[in-house]
């Protein structure tokens, strides 16, 4: 397939090259930045434009889009004139699909890899799950057949919806895009007594290796989880100096308490839903 990659960023640049080693051709790389696209371009030795979304080759049988949430409607509105059949499909975990609609074209998509993505480490996509949606059925089997071949465990491959995705992508705001910001926030911790945050990595992998055999509210532990009153006093006077910590430290410390009682109600083995309990 003659894939275009419209976009490179953390997502593209981890993308494409996992493409082009399945045996697809990426015949062209565009960013708003020159320097972005030549640095993914030499990568693949593809051609690279950049600037006006008017340079973009007529070309290719997919054009994947993984640009800013913010530009992506533009994008799409821009792409179609002069590619009015070919298939195109974004990146994106909160956009939906009728953004193709919305811009007057036929064969939209939506290839999402649920991940965290940086330049500076490669992700092995084996370990990715895929959530697919297109406009067209044949297009969806397209773009379900290319999630495939980055990841042959068919049970990382998913048919959703954009209402299922854009829940999904909020879950993983939570346990993603929050938990690293705990670490950060633990990091700077750490470093008013004169710690790296190398010593906390044991505990943070012991965390999520135990959630490969125990639900998260069942993995739970710590002073909230014990409600250990004396140790949480503790710690929030430690934060006095920063009523921004001290705020997250309360609000999480009284949601986790919020969890060990419904567990107390339900003592089954339970998923947490806000004023809902779900067994499992």
């Amino acid at each position: 397939m003659r894939i275009a990659i419209i976009g490179a960023g953390r997502v593209a640049t981890n993308l494409a090259p996992a493409l082009q080693r399945c045996g697809h051709e990426v015949v062209e790389v565009w960013s708003k930045s020159r320097i972005a696209a030549v640095a993914l371009a030499e990568q693949l030795g593809c051609r690279y434009m950049w600037g006006s979304l008017d340079v973009i080759t007529c070309e290719a049988d997919l054009y994947l889009i993984a640009v800013k949430d913010t530009v992506l409607a533009d994008v799409i509105r821009q792409l179609h004139s002069g590619r009015e059949q070919a298939l195109m499909a974004h990146t994106a975990g909160s956009m939906p699909l009728s953004l193709f609609a919305d811009a007057g074209h036929e064969r939209g998509g939506v290839f999402y890899p649920m991940q965290t993505f940086s330049k500076e480490r490669a992700v092995d996509f084996s370990r990715v799950h895929f959530f697919i949606e297109a406009s067209q059925r044949s297009d969806e089997r397209c773009l379900m057949d290319l999630a495939t071949e980055l990841n042959a465990n068919a049970d990382f491959v998913h048919r959703s919806t954009s209402s299922s995705r854009r829940q999904l992508h909020l879950a993983a705001v939570f346990a993603c895009n929050f938990v690293n910001h705990c670490c950060t926030l633990a990091d700077g911790l750490l470093a008013d007594a004169g710690l790296d945050f190398s010593v906390m990595q044991p505990l943070v992998e012991e965390t999520v290796d135990k959630l490969h055999q125990l639900p998260p509210a069942e993995a739970q532990t710590g002073p909230a989880a014990r409600r250990d009153e004396n140790v949480m006093g503790l710690q929030r006077a430690m934060l006095s100096n920063r009523p921004d910590l001290q705020r997250i430290y309360t609000l999480l410390s009284s949601s986790i308490m919020n969890v060990e009682r419904m567990k107390e109600t339900h003592p089954q083995p339970l998923s947490y839903k806000e004023g809902n309990i779900t067994t499992i």
